[in-house]
């Protein structure tokens, strides 16, 4: 019997041979919980460079790209020049979606006043969270490398205006592994309509598949096919996941093929959230104190229903939750567009801090709220396409705000010149948020990479960026 013979046997039969099976090895593996190291195996944790301030992330992506300058970013300046050109000197070698740019300025369509000890200046419509802008880190200065929404909304989700790169909660599910045994570490909530991005802004990438977003849905059965179908019970399951866990078993001792290990995980994570999910999706044991917070009434609207499953979520273990409301891209009637979007998620928005805090929760939670660029301070108009009073896309300043997590609250950092073109202080460029993100959670985002086809990936790509120190407490 030759050495090889020997090897050979040692890797393709030891599971078979020690009686445990590599199935309940897969769940063993999931239910131990050593620190942070989760679904990372034995790779070294040595991206984990900095203190952990924030447990769990919940990104409120408003997707479409609010306006700025009717939300966060007063710019009475506007309002004196509406119906003139922009100057020359200030849109020189710009690129735009829909409009010349030279076309006319457009105003801010509602007021702004101050608001809170900071004096944060706020839109009248986000009355809501004017009663807690003390709470939060508002960021005038974000700018992006991509100014049309798939590109966008993905290059902020996954660090590139590609697909298949992996997501930030994909980064996050790798890196940290996750806190819940009945729960996904990276869950989706949609709202508003659909999503240019696509999928792959919650994908795994290159990643292995185990860390790819799970999308939820309304209602008691929140995953397809998640449920048993009529005649199978939990014990006939139980006993088709053991022989399935022990094909999948046989395969991988000769295939070696990583992603049949997540096959077996899938199916495992997939039984136990069969226990979970409906106790998880039923709003019973919630007060209905905290119901009128959120402005769930009878009907549930979908985004304040799923700021509070946001809630739940992390509550109970998720790591990452990416809430998406659609419906902000403003080609016309911005007036209309953020006033109807406004009245759907300035609620629900302000009450999962005000929730989390109550709770003692958002001291570890990071909320992000934002979109994937901004709006121009100049008008969009075309009567071939039917529109009217609208704004373009804005890659090149626009606002975001940030709150609990080793945020500084009551913050305004970063600023734009007068007519809200250009920035003028403390510029934030996306990969720099993401870095800020990652920090917080304890990662240095220039270590934690993966190797594919022989290039070293990371969230927030090769050239030199930087967590946004300012923004910290």
């Amino acid at each position: 019997m030759n050495a090889s013979f020997l090897i050979e046997r040692t890797r393709r039969h030891f599971f078979q041979d020690c009686g445990l099976g590599i199935g309940k090895m897969a769940l063993a593996s999931l239910l131990a919980r050593e620190g942070l190291r989760g679904a990372t195996g034995d790779r070294p944790l040595d991206y984990m460079r900095h203190p952990i301030k924030a447990k769990r992330v919940i990104f409120l992506f408003m997707a479409g790209a609010p306006s700025q300058l009717e939300l966060f970013d007063h710019k009475p300046k506007l309002k004196e020049m509406e119906g003139k050109p922009i100057p020359p000197s200030v849109i020189q070698g710009q690129r735009y979606a829909f409009i010349q740019p030279d076309a006319a300025v457009l105003g801010p369509q509602f007021p702004f006043s101050q608001h809170g000890q900071s004096g944060a200046e706020l839109s009248d419509r986000l009355p809501y969270l004017s009663q807690i802008v003390d709470d939060i880190a508002v960021v005038k200065s974000l700018h992006t490398d991509h100014f049309n929404h798939a590109p966008a909304q993905l290059f902020m989700t996954t660090g590139s205006g590609i697909p298949g790169r992996a997501s930030m909660g994909s980064w996050l599910s790798y890196g940290l592994g996750n806190e819940a045994d009945d729960l996904p570490a990276f869950v989706v909530l949609k709202s508003g309509g659909s999503l240019s991005g696509g999928a792959s802004m919650w994908g795994s990438g290159f990643l292995p598949s185990e860390h790819q977003g799970v999308p939820f849905r309304e209602g008691n059965d929140p995953i397809l096919h998640l449920s048993n179908p009529k005649g199978i019970d939990r014990v006939a399951q139980r006993q088709t996941l053991d022989a399935l866990s022990h094909l999948n078993g046989l395969s991988h001792q000769q295939l070696r093929d990583p992603e049949i290990k997540t096959r077996i995980e899938a199916y495992e994570m997939a039984y136990r959230m069969q226990a979970r999910a409906p106790e998880l999706m039923d709003f019973s044991s919630e007060s209905q104190t905290t119901k009128e917070l959120y402005g769930i009434e009878d009907g549930r609207s979908n985004f304040a229903s799923h700021c509070l499953l946001a809630r739940r979520l992390v509550e109970r273990g998720t790591r990452f939750v990416q809430l998406y409301h659609s419906g902000w891209d403003a080609h016309s009637d911005v007036e209309g567009n953020v006033k109807n979007n406004a009245r759907t998620v300035d609620q629900a928005s302000a009450a999962l801090i005000t929730d989390l805090k109550q709770r003692d929760m958002l001291k570890d939670t990071l909320v992000v709220w934002g979109g994937e660029f901004g709006r121009t301070p100049m008008v969009e108009a075309s009567a071939a396409l039917g529109r009217s009073k609208g704004r373009d896309h804005h890659p090149q300043a626009f606002t975001m705000w940030l709150a609990g997590g080793g945020i500084r609250p009551g913050i305004t950092l970063g600023r734009t010149d007068e007519l809200g073109f250009h920035i003028t202080e403390d510029p934030v460029h996306v990969h720099d948020l993401q870095a800020t993100i990652l920090e917080l959670m304890g990662i240095d985002h220039t270590r934690l990479s993966f190797n594919f086809q022989g290039l070293d990936f990371r969230l927030t790509g090769v050239e030199p960026h930087h967590s946004i120190q300012k923004l910290m407490a």
